[in-house]
């Protein structure tokens, strides 16, 4: 069975760090191209990082550069999102997904496995 576990959310002051975490079972994310995706209240979902199954390419969105980084640690079967100099506006509920194509990793629709996400409330 496949499944995703993201842990690591909670609340945090501004200019704070976190680190999420992801948990895999049922695939091998060595295999796959991970990333992790957030949903700000009243706004849709948006990609926020990701990186490549031959772990030689990460890519992040505008707003997260310079603050988040994303990394495997494919012994483990897991991914993490380290969050630094976080800002009100990071928070949100994030969610891990894994995709097995050759298609973009920056479209949400292309990911067939999500976790259940975990929620980040970053306060002033």
């Amino acid at each position: 069975q496949v499944q995703q576990l993201e842990f690591g959310g909670r609340l945090v002051q501004a200019g704070g760090s976190l680190r999420l975490s992801c948990a895999a079972s049922g695939f091998t994310v060595s295999l796959v191209d991970m990333a992790w995706f957030r949903q700000a209240p009243g706004k849709e979902r948006e990609f926020v990082a990701a990186i490549s199954r031959s772990r030689d390419k990460a890519y992040s969105e505008n707003f997260v550069q310079g603050r988040f980084t994303i990394a495997a640690d494919d012994d483990q079967n897991m991914v993490y999102l380290q969050m630094n100099s976080l800002k009100p506006e990071d928070t949100g509920i994030y969610y891990c997904a894994a995709k097995g194509d050759y298609t973009s990793v920056f479209t949400e629709v292309n990911y067939v496995y999500w976790g259940q996400g975990t929620q980040v409330t970053v306060s002033s």
